[in-house]
């Protein structure tokens, strides 16, 4: 038969565990900027390349440059957002990072090596995006954010399979429903 303490240390348990997914879900929505931000550059990035392909462009790859700026951006805003938090970083939090942290690398360790197959990156960038943006949603037990990753790599196999000059526009779409979708859809629900 459980003691009194022992139920009362499960009780405890569960409550600390729901305080921390509620604190995550309050910060991913006060963070559903990325989303919206990168869903933006980048769904700008696919079209951009698109247009530039179109009109025979020689490197219209060139065009992800606007992903620098960005990417300091970003790294600045996370730096000052993380100084004025008032809340100590969850358990949830240090993952979520650090899973999005890991994403950055391999894209980075991607574009610096894309010479090696003609830039050919976007079916492999879509889908390797899936994993953080899935994770991401099962965190915080956010279905819409699970559903753009589950979109992201449905896009991204069919990018496999379509010529190279229309996947610009499936990586276009898949943002849309990867990353603006479910980015305006949190940030909906704030407050």
């Amino acid at each position: 038969m459980k003691t009194e303490s022992e139920d009362l240390s499960a009780r405890q348990s569960l409550d600390i565990i729901t305080t921390m997914i509620q604190q995550a879900k309050g910060k991913a929505q006060a963070n559903s900027f990325y989303f919206l931000f990168w869903g933006w550059v980048v769904a700008l990035a696919q079209i951009g390349m698109y247009i530039l392909m179109l009109v025979n462009y020689s490197r219209p790859y060139a065009i992800w440059l606007i992903a620098v700026p960005a990417w300091i951006f970003t790294l600045y805003k996370g730096f000052r957002d993380d100084r004025s938090e008032k809340t100590a970083p969850t358990h949830f939090d240090r993952i979520t990072t650090s899973l999005w942290l890991s994403f950055g690398i391999v894209i980075f360790t991607m574009v610096a090596f894309g010479y090696t197959i003609n830039f050919r990156l976007n079916p492999v960038i879509l889908t390797i995006s899936a994993m953080p943006t899935f994770v991401s949603g099962v965190i915080i037990r956010f279905r819409p954010l699970i559903a753009g990753g589950i979109s992201l790599w449905i896009f991204g196999v069919a990018c496999f399979l379509l010529p190279y000059e229309i996947q610009p526009l499936m990586g276009a779409s898949a943002i849309i429903c990867g990353y603006l979708i479910p980015g305006y859809i949190l940030k909906s629900r704030k407050g």
